[in-house]
């Protein structure tokens, strides 16, 4: 396997460990309707450990284009961006040149993605080894990992358009 060089570091994909894509749609703070979320993060099991896929995970998203800790990017601003999402037949579909996943998106989720045109992505750098893939996450949860200073902190945030085909 190769190691991108980049100024900013060099990761392997093993280092990135098991990634995952969720989703949930909630209210806009305007009050008036709903705004769809996708969250991407590490569940801290890559190889040499947590802290490593961490900065892997950093060096991933910026080679992405992508800004951590930064302003919310508007992917329809930056045709170039790598960063593409996908919605088709009750799928989202997320890709990233180190990442492609497949969510099953909820009626409320698909029809405030549609009705936005956006879908807010913010892709943690921090790992979230809770929240498991084939386990319920709780509300309470997902609100204090997604609202955690230290995890926003460390997050790039993206809008995304919502593309179909067809």
């Amino acid at each position: 396997m190769t190691t991108p060089q980049t100024a900013t570091g060099t990761f392997t994909q093993a280092q990135l460990g098991t990634q995952i894509l969720l989703g949930w749609s909630g209210g806009h703070p305007s009050g008036d309707r709903d705004v769809a979320f996708l969250l991407t993060y590490s569940l801290g099991d890559g190889q040499d450990g947590p802290e490593a896929g961490e900065r892997a995970m950093r060096t991933a998203l910026e080679r992405s284009g992508l800004r951590v800790g930064g302003e919310t990017l508007d992917a329809s601003e930056s045709p170039n961006l790598p960063v593409k999402l996908l919605v088709q037949a009750g799928q989202a579909v997320l890709t990233l040149p180190h990442f492609t996943a497949q969510y099953t998106v909820p009626r409320e989720w698909l029809a405030a993605a549609r009705a936005e045109g956006t879908v807010h992505g913010m892709f943690a750098t921090r790992p979230w080894p809770a929240a498991v893939p084939g386990q319920p996450v709780s509300e309470e949860s997902l609100r204090s990992f997604v609202c955690d200073p230290e995890v926003v902190g460390t997050s790039a945030h993206c809008l995304l358009p919502v593309r179909s085909l067809g």
